[in-house]
């Protein structure tokens, strides 16, 4: 069956909120086995929510709608599927009663105009709100489903959860399960050449590439019967991704590049220290994301002027003098310099010019050193980042993340 979700309110055409709640929805049809092609956002407009009303049936067997179930004017959803299916409003007393109650537990006064809320299309099944003051409803006939939710995600979810997905089992043709594998140090362009031959081929699964911020994702989708049989069909295909991409793939599911790299310097039991300029703390505090890092992360330090990185680190006056504080001499120096006074294992430093401006022809914006040293070996990487500081910043601290993390497998 099709499923289509109808966001009302026009605040989110605005941008005023996040709209959170298609990506949950999206999520949780997706893994119930149904198929979903559109989705639509639109305003607190009578004559337009009917047009949308219009257009999604015709393309749809299940239409979903959040927001518009509150007490105000301009709330206006269920007023507007009522007069779309040419049903009555009906007073539901046990709503009221569960909304009077809701008011009385939080002490707080109802209003005359929450009982607008206790009004629901004659027949439709009412959905109970355990988390706010507006219930939802189904409309189940001739074939099409028409779902209405509030718009607040803490109403939504439990909503969802508690009472919609189990309405709709009877309606699941199989299921759909999902496989997103982590990928850093490649891009999305040369990830999705390398697996050229699997995308090409694809039936069931399905593997589909996602750029994020300095990393690739792929997801792996079957679907089947069960999640078992489902999960089946994911193996032989998850496994030959890995063999093509090697060590590039980093992790899987909702994990991070932090995370993965700390749960491996706890498990060696590798000390880490962190030297940084042009980064001025991002890099450690990307380390400290993950619990417990505590175990191997000894301290930081932010060596931005050419005297820190002397006093500090022991970076050489005449090193600074010859190659400037943004090379790889200096970068060397620090990342030595850090993990020899801070006596860890590992030291991870960064120099470089993140802009916007005291770039010049030979040190452009957006060059940056990176010094590695492990027990005894010193590295140096050099980096050319486009876009502004923050991107520069951003890019540097995950280059540097993923190269600790490839070193130490």
């Amino acid at each position: 069956m099709k499923v289509e979700i109808l966001c009302v309110g026009t605040e989110l055409l605005l941008g005023d909120i996040l709209n959170t709640n298609a990506q949950f929805l999206s999520k949780e049809f997706s893994s119930m086995g149904f198929s979903m092609y559109h989705q639509t956002v639109v305003g607190d407009n009578v004559e337009r929510l009917k047009k949308e009303f219009e257009l999604a049936l015709g393309r749809a067997d299940i239409i979903v709608t959040t927001g518009g179930l509150g007490p105000t004017k301009d709330d206006l959803t269920k007023e507007t599927a009522a007069e779309f299916f040419n049903k009555k409003l009906i007073f539901d007393k046990n709503s009221y009663d569960k909304i009077v109650d809701y008011f009385n537990r939080v002490g707080r006064t109802i209003s005359e105009n929450n009982k607008k809320q206790a009004y629901f299309p004659e027949g439709c099944t009412i959905l109970k709100n355990d988390h706010g003051t507006a219930p939802g409803c189904i409309i189940d006939e001739n074939g099409k489903i028409v779902i209405l939710l509030p718009g607040p995600p803490r109403e939504i979810v439990p909503m969802f959860k508690n009472y919609v997905a189990p309405y709709l089992k009877k309606y699941q043709e199989g299921t759909i399960i999902s496989k997103v594998l982590r990928v850093s140090g490649v891009g999305e362009g040369r990830a999705a050449e390398m697996l050229e031959g699997l995308i090409d081929n694809q039936t069931n699964p399905t593997i589909a590439p996602y750029a994020k911020d300095n990393e690739v994702t792929f997801r792996i989708t079957a679907k089947a019967e069960s999640e078992g049989r489902a999960e089946k069909l994911i193996e032989p295909i998850e496994k030959k991704v890995r063999e093509i991409l090697k060590d590039s793939v980093y992790g899987e599911g909702d994990t991070s590049l932090e995370n993965v790299l700390g749960a491996m310097l706890i498990d060696k039991k590798l000390t880490i220290a962190t030297a940084e300029s042009c980064t001025g703390g991002l890099l450690a505090g990307k380390l400290i994301n993950y619990p417990g890092i505590s175990e191997v992360f000894m301290e930081g330090a932010v060596t931005y002027t050419n005297e820190a990185k002397i006093k500090r680190l022991g970076v050489k006056k005449e090193t600074l003098d010859k190659h400037g504080a943004v090379s790889s001499e200096t970068a060397a120096e620090m990342a030595e310099g850090i993990a020899k006074t801070a006596g860890t294992d590992i030291g991870i430093a960064t120099t470089g010019i993140a802009g916007p401006g005291g770039g010049t022809e030979e040190k452009p914006v957006g060059l940056v050193y990176v010094g590695l040293y492990i027990k005894g070996k010193v590295m140096t990487r050099k980096l050319n980042v486009p876009g502004d500081r923050q991107r520069v910043r951003n890019t540097v601290v995950n280059n540097a993340i993923d190269w600790i993390r490839r070193s130490i497998m």
